[in-house]
């Protein structure tokens, strides 16, 4: 879990929920993936979709704009908070002191229709994270998203039936309430690391807010550092935030102000629901798809470093075959001064004549050969180097081909979705490259028709977006119409793009080379180069790999991929 989502986070996400859900009724709820909840709830007047993650790395809470896709038969813990919790009112959204844990009381009523009160308690807390409903009357738990048993847990079990045990306080003051000279108290300026000290010493308070303190105190002495500590603090408590996500060349980072100690480029939000919603954009599901397809990743890895080492052998066998010139040279000066040989001999030394100096050379002989025996002995290894040269070269070919494909699969698992991952693995069944997993006898899932990601443009133009070899194939072969445009990116492994105009304009075209950019090898590269064309100068050579084509009549645009772009052309 990001320590940007630490416990002051959570008091000012707490705050906004509070602002926009309270005395609203949770209408649905769904369970599209083992630790993640969506909860429907209608409040002044709106459809809200609450989000709640207990996700190992990406928990959280936030109202989300996301679609997601439900299971067709919903898990059972979604079952049981539809039983219990399906129509209840939010009377409260509550933090727990400053820790990441929230409770959001419910009213509602039983099977008998009498009033009922349920607590659905959010732990955020990385790995230990979790969703528990709590029947208040009863004081027990009446399910969690995980179960804790006290093989795992002696002092807090999670499990139906136990009472709910709040996980230990670590006894930390209160920011809100703390006044300079307790903070001088509390901190010790001899023993240095004063934004560990107020890490360790107050609630709700991670490296990087303390970081941001030491920033604003400066050279943080007895009089600097509590009035920076005190002026951040008072920004939480007062709500006086202004939520941004800041982007180097290596990470994200958010939280709910500038952070002057982070540098790169910095996008503000309007709420802090959009910024989480903006901040964890497809990372929870590329993660998902990552631990399905790991053994395809090893797979393809494994491929790509086989043929590179074949290349690198080859390459090196080439180099000796090059000696066959000199093979045909020998035999040549051998049969044409074969009068000098006598049969027993080891070498012979003759004239060069295809040289201007005339130098002399010394051949090589095999006494147990005739003369002529030796010289067609020099012919043969001359043929023999001949073929291997053109086997080589061939060999050479195929292997980098190869390279080229398994490099292209690569590119593709990073922007796939679970769906995307299945037809990559059946493109490789097919292929013969891996078994299928299916059982004899088992009916073939073939899907006949691959999905094709939609986009639109700023003007309403429809953009169509292969996500793997077989889309690919799919969309330039038999969904795009010759007049249309084709984009890819130029040499640069890729997906490839239609736009569904044969004049469309240069800002879709622009566009929908971002999405070329994005969906390529070159997404976190500046400046790339993607090539557009007519579809009817794209053509799939015989007996080529999946997803290959060659194009002509091409132009080029430069671009830098966009993720936000890209969000807002979803359609």
């Amino acid at each position: 879990m990001t320590m940007s989502f630490d416990g002051l986070f959570t008091y000012a996400i707490t705050n906004e929920l509070q602002q926009l859900l309270l005395n609203g009724r949770i209408s649905r709820i769904y369970q599209p993936f083992q630790n993640e909840l969506i909860l429907q709830i209608r409040s002044q007047g709106k459809n809200h979709k609450l989000l709640i993650s207990a996700h190992p790395t990406y928990a959280r809470i936030h109202l989300t704009e996301e679609q997601y896709n439900n299971p067709p038969e919903p898990p059972m813990f979604c079952m049981l908070l539809r039983k219990h919790i399906e129509g209840s009112i939010i009377q409260s959204i509550r933090q727990v002191g400053l820790d990441r844990i929230m409770i959001i009381e419910l009213k509602g009523k039983n099977e008998i229709g009498d009033v009922s009160h349920k607590q659905l308690i959010i732990e955020l807390m990385g790995r230990h994270s979790n969703i528990i409903l709590v029947d208040k009357d009863e004081q027990v738990i009446l399910d969690s998203i995980k179960h804790i048993t006290p093989a795992l847990n002696r002092h807090r079990t999670i499990l139906p039936g136990f009472e709910y045990v709040a996980p230990p306080s670590q006894d930390k003051e209160n920011p809100f309430s703390v006044t300079e000279d307790r903070i001088l108290k509390k901190l010790d300026f001899n023993a240095g690391k004063l934004d560990q000290q107020l890490v360790n010493t107050f609630a709700g308070v991670s490296p990087m807010f303390a970081k941001e303190v030491m920033l604003h105190a400066g050279i943080a002495n007895r009089n600097s550092l509590p009035k920076a500590f005190m002026t951040l603090i008072l920004k939480v408590k007062n709500m006086d935030i202004c939520p941004q996500i800041t982007r180097d060349d290596s990470k994200e980072s958010f939280y709910l102000f500038p952070l002057d100690h982070i540098k790169g480029e910095v996008k503000t939000y309007s709420s802090l629901s959009t910024l989480l919603d903006r901040y964890y954009y497809g990372k929870a599901d590329r993660e998902r798809v990552r631990q399905r397809a790991v053994d395809l990743e090893r797979f393809i890895d494994n491929e790509k470093k086989k043929n590179e080492k074949k290349i690198k052998k080859l390459t090196n066998s080439l180099n000796k075959a090059k000696n066959a010139d000199q093979y045909k040279l020998l035999g040549e000066l051998l049969t044409a001064n074969i009068f000098m040989v006598n049969q027993g001999d080891s070498e012979v030394d003759v004239v060069n004549y295809y040289d201007e100096n005339r130098t002399t050379i010394t051949i090589p002989l095999d006494p147990r050969k005739t003369p002529a025996d030796n010289a067609q002995s020099y012919y043969t290894k001359y043929q023999k180097a001949k073929k291997s040269i053109a086997f080589i070269h061939e060999q050479i070919s195929h292997a980098e081909e190869e390279v080229i494909y398994f490099d292209s699969l690569k590119q593709q698992i990073q922007s796939a979705t679970a769906s995307d991952i299945e037809e990559i693995r059946e493109e490789l069944v097919e292929g013969r490259y891996i078994r299928s997993k299916k059982h004899k006898g088992q009916k073939k899932n073939k899907l006949d028709k691959p999905q094709i990601e939609r986009y639109k443009a700023s003007d309403g133009t429809e953009i169509l977006v292969g996500k793997n070899n077989k889309q690919n194939d799919y969309l330039t072969s038999k969904v795009a119409r010759k007049e249309e445009v084709w984009l890819h990116t130029k040499d640069i492994p890729g997906s490839h793009v239609v736009i569904r105009h044969d004049q469309p304009s240069d800002q879709t075209i622009l566009e929908a080379a971002n999405l070329a950019a994005y969906f390529s090898k070159a997404k976190h590269s500046s400046s790339v180069p993607v090539d557009y064309t007519k579809i009817r100068n794209v053509k799939k050579p015989n007996g080529s790999k999946p997803g290959y084509v060659i194009y002509d009549n091409q132009q080029t645009v430069f671009v830098t991929p966009d993720e936000d772009l890209l969000i807002t052309m979803r359609v």
